[in-house]
C-alpha cells in the first residue's frame, strides 16, 4: 500500500470514530419470531441473533465510536413502514427504523456491559420512557378548567412537585426510595425515585436536591396524570437510615390529596401478592407505619382549579 492510501486508510478510520452507532434490539424471543416473517431478516433462533449482536457491540466498542442501544419493535417498525411508504422486508428499511429510534426512542449507552445487564436496564428505560410519553401526554391533552379557566395540566404537575416537595420535607434525613402507581385507562402507570437527605433540609434546600432531575420530573408527571384525571393510585415511601430498621409509609391519590394510609393498611399492601391476593411474609428488618400527614399546602388557594 502506497503512503498516500496508508493515509487515507488512517483518516477514515479516524473519521469512523467519530460517527455513532445505533444498534436495534428484539429483546424478546415474542419478537424475535415476528421478524422471521420477512425473508431478509437472516436468522432462525433467539440465542444465536443474542450472541451476534452482543459481538457486534464489543467490535464497535473496539473501534472507539459511540454505541447506544434501543428496542426494536416489531408492531411499530410495520406501522413505520406503512407511514412512510418503505419495504418493510428490506434491510435499509430496517435500519432507516433503527436510525428512528436512536432520535426519538429510549435508548442505553452501550459501555462494555454484557447482554445480561444490558437488557433489563433497556427494558428499564423504554417502559420509563414510554410513561413519560403517556403521562406528558395526558398533561398536553386535559384542556382547562371549565369553572376557573386554568390549564388542568400544568395546574396538576404543580400541585404534584409541591406534594412530593411537601412529603419529602416531612420525610426528614435517610435514604428515601418512593414508588407512585396510578389507574389511567386500561394502563397502570407507575414511577419510581430514589434519593438521599444527609440532614433535614432548609428552606433554601430542595428535599430531593440529590435524585436525578429526569427521574424526578417523570414521578413528578406519573402523580400530576392521577390528578388531572381525578385516578386512584397510590404512593409509597420507604426510608432507610444507618443502624436503624426501614420504615415504609403509604398514602392514597385522592383527587389532588394524598391521604395516608393506616398501619394496617401500609402492611396489607405490602404482605399482600397482588397478582394472586395470597398473604406474603413480612420482610424482616422493616417496620409498617402509617402514611403522616402533610403540612398544608400554602398556595392552594391561589393555584389549585377547581
Amino acid at each position: 500500500m502506497t503512503r498516500t492510501g496508508t493515509t487515507q486508510t488512517h483518516l477514515r478510520r479516524a473519521l469512523r470514530r467519530e460517527v455513532p452507532s445505533t444498534v436495534g434490539l428484539l429483546a424478546d424471543e415474542h419478537d424475535f419470531t415476528a421478524m422471521r416473517r420477512y425473508r431478509t431478516f437472516a436468522f432462525d433462533d433467539h440465542p444465536t441473533y443474542l450472541r451476534q449482536v452482543e459481538a457486534l457491540l464489543r467490535t464497535l466498542a473496539t473501534q472507539g465510536g459511540h454505541t447506544t442501544v434501543t428496542l426494536f419493535d416489531p408492531e411499530e417498525y410495520a406501522a413505520y413502514c406503512a407511514e412512510t411508504a418503505l419495504d418493510p422486508d428490506h434491510p435499509t428499511s430496517r435500519s432507516r427504523y433503527t436510525a428512528h429510534l436512536g432520535a426519538t426512542g429510549a435508548r442505553v449507552t452501550y459501555t462494555g456491559q454484557p447482554l445480561s445487564s444490558l437488557l433489563p436496564e433497556l427494558v428499564d428505560t423504554a417502559v420509563r420512557h414510554a410513561t413519560w410519553e403517556y403521562a406528558t401526554t395526558v398533561l398536553a391533552t386535559a384542556g382547562d378548567c371549565a369553572t376557573c379557566g386554568k390549564d388542568i395540566g400544568k395546574a396538576a404537575f404543580e400541585r404534584a412537585a409541591r406534594l412530593l416537595h411537601r412529603l419529602l420535607d416531612a420525610a426528614g434525613p435517610g435514604t428515601h426510595h418512593l414508588v407512585c402507581s396510578v389507574s389511567a385507562a386500561d394502563d397502570q402507570l407507575v414511577a419510581a425515585l430514589h434519593t438521599h437527605a444527609p440532614t433535614r433540609p432548609d428552606a433554601d434546600t430542595t428535599p430531593y436536591a440529590a435524585a436525578d432531575d429526569a427521574t424526578a420530573a417523570e414521578f413528578t408527571a406519573v402523580l400530576a396524570a392521577g390528578i388531572a384525571l381525578r385516578a386512584p393510585g397510590g404512593l409509597v415511601l420507604r426510608t432507610s437510615t444507618p443502624g436503624d430498621r426501614d420504615r415504609l409509609h403509604g398514602w392514597r391519590l385522592t383527587g389532588d390529596t394524598l391521604t395516608p394510609l393506616t398501619e394496617a393498611e401500609v402492611f396489607a399492601a405490602y404482605c399482600t401478592d397482588a397478582r394472586t391476593g395470597e398473604p406474603l411474609s413480612p420482610e424482616p428488618g422493616v417496620d409498617h407505619r402509617a402514611g403522616f400527614p402533610l403540612a398544608p399546602d400554602p398556595d392552594e388557594d391561589e393555584t389549585g382549579h377547581h
